[in-house]
């Protein structure tokens, strides 16, 4: 995989960089800039080299829609990135030829608005090669998805792994020979995705915890009750996994009416919504034993405000990697979110922007979008 460190020459040359700025966005503005933040490395690197930069990215609205990247551009602008906003595509080639100057940059419009971007169509790919000499992907969070501007358009001109997508790989990659003790604490839901993760860490990984409503489809395998919990669709074999002594399991959880309970006392009318006091004591000692800790998701239905579990999880674990010196990388948007609510973001050896691509990486050790690059 090539990096930006080897490429010799800039200057003049138009570079196009997959971003990832697909970031939330409340009443016109950017909520969090932390991908846009994580961004600005490869896009100083290649203006102080005198590159002409051409950004890319899509945005995603939480209901599905595909909103303008106007917001971004603005954000861009109060971190000290000046930055021309370009709506209409079919203006982008006359602009990047006779306006962009060396070391200038522009965003172009939502990726989505174009159906070749989800299809991969080689004319799109063709399209959004035709603007640039070079190709950066930025964009690990992305980069599990076969789409036109992840692995389209470095098949068609030469392409280099950004800053934080080096990063990304870097980091992630120390969890394939971690320090021991090695505590993995996967959360969130969609069992069905994540069983390829467990399967491979349950043997790297001297403790393994799931949270989430991932703890309720071993719940069920255990024969507990689970009432109306969350579970994951359609049937998921987990009898390989919860006898296993590494795996770790909440034994008290939060319900619907805010009451506390064995995990195996729940009624049938009971929803499980988050972690226990006991269970996050029990991750509390696991924690300041670890030498090397990989979180990603939620311990309880964050997106229905059960949060405190997550956030104390995040104390814990930033108080371990300050204090201890344990290795910590996290990732996935509600963990993001926790540790970014508490101000902790210093405080972790490594934040991963990616939630399903870390996921990805971490099962396959590569990604469709680190094999575009090869």
């Amino acid at each position: 995989m090539k990096t930006l460190s080897d490429i010799h020459h800039l200057a003049g040359v138009k570079v196009l960089v997959r971003a990832d700025f697909n970031v939330p966005v409340a009443n016109d503005e950017v909520a969090d800039d932390y991908r846009i933040r994580m961004a600005l490395p490869t896009i100083e690197f290649l203006r102080r080299k005198k590159a002409k930069v051409i950004l890319i990215s899509h945005l995603e609205a939480a209901d599905g829609g595909n909103p303008s990247l106007e917001p971004v551009a603005r954000r861009l602008e109060k971190l000290d990135c000046p930055v021309t906003f370009v709506k209409d595509w079919k203006n982008a080639n006359e602009l990047i030829e006779n306006k962009l100057e060396e070391g200038g940059c522009i965003l172009l419009e939502n990726l989505r608005f174009f159906e070749g971007e989800k299809k991969n169509d080689p004319k799109f790919a063709a399209e959004m090669a035709s603007l640039a000499d070079i190709y950066v992907n930025e964009a690990f969070s992305v980069s599990h998805r076969e789409h036109a501007s992840i692995v389209g358009v470095p098949m068609l001109i030469p392409a280099y792994a950004g800053v934080q997508f080096e990063r990304e790989v870097t980091a992630l990659s120390k969890a394939f020979n971690p320090a021991h003790p090695f505590l993995f604490i996967l959360g969130g839901a969609k069992f069905e995705t994540k069983l390829p993760l467990l399967s491979k860490f349950i043997n790297i990984a001297d403790s393994v915890f799931l949270g989430g409503a991932l703890a309720n489809d071993v719940f069920r395998a255990k024969g507990y009750e689970t009432g109306v919990s969350l579970l994951s669709k359609g049937s998921v074999d987990l009898s390989g996994f919860v006898n296993n002594p590494k795996l770790m399991i909440p034994v008290d959880v939060v319900t619907q009416t805010k009451e506390v309970k064995p995990a195996d006392q729940v009624s049938k009318t009971d929803k499980i919504m988050d972690c226990g006091p006991k269970s996050i004591m029990m991750l509390k000692e696991k924690i300041d034993q670890a030498k090397f800790i990989l979180w990603n998701g939620p311990l309880g239905l964050y997106e229905d405000g059960y949060r405190g579990p997550t956030l104390d999880l995040a104390k814990h674990i930033a108080a371990a990697s300050e204090g201890n010196g344990t290795e910590s990388i996290v990732g996935s948007g509600d963990t993001l979110a926790a540790i970014s609510t508490l101000g902790l973001q210093d405080k972790f050896t490594f934040i991963s922007t990616a939630g399903g691509a870390m996921l990805d990486f971490l099962a396959k050790g590569t990604l469709p979008g680190i094999e575009a690059l090869k």
